[in-house]
C-alpha cells in the first residue's frame, strides 16, 4: 500500500511539475503576443491581428502538426511569428500544442 502511495504522489509531482514547464514556457515565449488565456487581447495581438487560439472554430481548423510547425518554423501569415524549433526541444513544442488545446472555450 505505501509503495503505491509513493507512486501516485511521485507521479502527481511529476505532472504538476510538467504543467508547471509548459506554463512558464508560455509565459516567457507566447504571452506577450497570444496573452494568458490566447486570445491575443494584447497590444501586440492587436497589432498583428493575432487569432483567438482559444476558439473552438480555430481549434478545431487548426490539426496538432500545424499548430506544432507554427510553433517550429513561425507562421508564413505572420513573419513576426519567429520560429522557435532553434530555441525549444521537440518536448517543449508537443508540450505547448497540448497547452494550447488547453485553451479551447476559455
Amino acid at each position: 500500500m505505501m509503495k503505491r502511495f509513493a507512486l501516485v504522489m511521485v507521479l502527481s509531482l511529476a505532472t504538476s511539475a510538467h504543467a508547471d514547464d509548459v506554463a512558464d514556457v508560455w509565459k516567457a515565449k507566447c504571452k506577450s503576443c497570444h496573452g494568458e488565456d490566447g486570445k491575443a487581447k494584447t497590444k501586440m495581438g492587436q497589432k498583428e491581428s493575432i487569432v483567438d487560439l482559444s476558439q473552438p472554430a480555430w481549434q478545431q481548423a487548426e490539426s496538432d502538426a500545424e499548430i506544432r510547425q507554427v510553433i517550429a518554423d513561425g507562421s508564413p501569415k505572420n513573419t513576426r511569428m519567429k520560429a522557435f524549433k532553434d530555441r525549444l526541444t521537440p518536448q517543449q513544442i508537443d508540450a505547448l500544442v497540448g497547452y494550447i488545446r488547453t485553451l479551447k472555450g476559455k
